[in-house]
């Protein structure tokens, strides 16, 4: 038995009597079995996280649990990571190896090849000689670009990130090459737009799992963006950067990324919302609940605020009617309100589009994970058979972290009958994606 877990358990079981709270009353109240968390109390088996936070709600305990059990941060290493290849301009080769055993590369595309698919493709661009010359029509060619970035954004939300990832990330290349040949005044807007690609093309490279090469791509995306004279999507980057803390569990270092991308205060209100709603994420994982709620409330006066008008393509999910609302149900799970969460979650995913899968994906299974941890077994396992068939056409790596959860938080009612019918396309649907 490790101190550690001495300590939570002595703190647990003192907290509790203090409370005038029996085990079976403490295990009704979190659904947990007396056994179960007569063990926790032991030291003799390890609590979770979701558990810490649930107990430090039950007993107003401030986040004192959850701090006993708070888990290092996983870091990435080199060795866990598949071969990643990724180059500047000046050289040919831009990206990776998107699957197991090398499956998965596609050939960079070179200069040459761009100018030349942009030429067959965007009749608002001509080649000369010298390279690109300017046209009345070049702004047409912009539309056009624009347009097939809402394209792959709409893919993304219906297909893997395996898919959408190789053509986004080519266009990003078309778009920097270009922006070089391209006359002054429309070189900014091409950059622009192409910084808009590569910001994409992280967040599916996260989304694949590959978290070097999405944290690659959005530094490749603020260069563009700065070379564009667009510095917005500076401040934005941070934000990125803290999902993916966020999804390692580290809430101090998500706390920080959010702050200080709110601190720039010439930022769009869009992105300073967006930075709200991700410093409570944040404070939810750390079990700060009154931090959490000052913060969300920041987010929807930002979000809230008129956009200004703006070509560019709109940063951040368009998928959620109400986004701050939404957010909401996910830090309240996050901070041991699961019925609350419940309830939330019920009303704003029945919101979100049909054709929006991987919204519906993610929300979805936050949303089962609520009702499991509430309780409502039964209701959990419906839901989750609902969206197994979504999760696996979606293929999302940050999605599975969540089913896995869902996972464990079902195990432990394995007596059940509902969940020993789910459990088989369960654990198939883990196991294909850890493929």
């Amino acid at each position: 038995m490790t101190e550690s877990l001495k300590l939570f358990g002595s703190e647990l079981r003192r907290m509790r009597m203090e409370a005038g709270l029996s085990l079976a009353q403490f295990g009704k109240r979190l659904h947990y079995s007396k056994g179960y968390l007569s063990k926790i109390e032991t030291g003799r088996k390890s609590p979770s996280a979701e558990l810490a936070r649930m107990c430090d709600t039950e007993l107003h305990a401030d986040g004192a649990l959850l701090s006993l059990v708070a888990e290092r941060p996983t870091e990435v290493t080199s060795s866990e990571m598949p071969s990643l290849e990724m180059v500047t301009d000046d050289g040919e080769v831009w990206l990776m190896n998107l699957g197991p055993d090398g499956a998965g590369w596609f050939r960079p595309i070179s200069r040459r090849d761009a100018l030349a698919v942009s030429a067959s493709s965007m009749a608002g661009l001509t080649l000369s000689a010298h390279g690109i010359s300017a046209t009345a029509k070049e702004p047409t060619a912009l539309t056009a670009f624009r347009s097939l970035f809402d394209h792959y954004r709409t893919l993304g939300q219906t297909a893997s990130p395996g898919i959408v990832l190789p053509p986004v990330i080519a266009q990003t290349r078309i778009l920097s090459v270009l922006a070089s040949e391209a006359p002054a005044g429309h070189r900014d807007d091409l950059l622009t737009l192409g910084a808009r690609f590569a910001e994409y093309a992280g967040w599916m490279a996260q989304e694949s799992g590959e978290e070097k090469a999405a944290l690659w791509l959005t530094a490749r995306a603020v260069s563009m963006a700065e070379a564009g004279d667009d510095h917005d999507l500076a401040v934005y980057a941070l934000i990125r950067r803290a999902l993916v803390t966020l999804y390692r569990g580290d809430a101090r270092q998500t706390v920080a990324l959010a702050r200080q991308a709110q601190a720039h205060s010439e930022t769009p209100p869009r992105i300073r919302g967006l930075a709200a709603q991700r410093e409570a994420q944040g404070h939810a994982l750390a079990g700060d609940y009154d931090t959490c709620m000052r913060s969300l409330d920041r987010a929807r006066e930002l979000l809230s605020a008129p956009a200004g008008s703006t070509e560019a393509p709109v940063l951040g999910s368009t998928n959620l009617p109400d986004t701050v609302t939404t957010v909401t149900g996910w830090c309240l799970y996050e901070l041991g309100r699961p019925k609350e969460a419940s309830e939330i979650l019920d009303a704003q995913v029945a919101r979100i589009r049909p054709e929006a899968l991987r919204s519906r994906a993610r929300y979805g299974v936050r949303q089962a994970l609520a009702h499991a941890a509430a309780g409502e077994i039964e209701h959990a396992c419906a839901l989750t058979t609902r969206l197994l068939g979504i999760t696996s056409v979606v293929s999302s790596a940050t999605i599975t972290s969540d089913l896995r959860r869902l996972a464990r938080t079902l195990s432990r009612r394995h007596s059940n009958p509902t969940v020993r019918e789910l459990y088989p396309a369960l654990t198939a649907a883990l196991e294909t994606s850890a493929v």
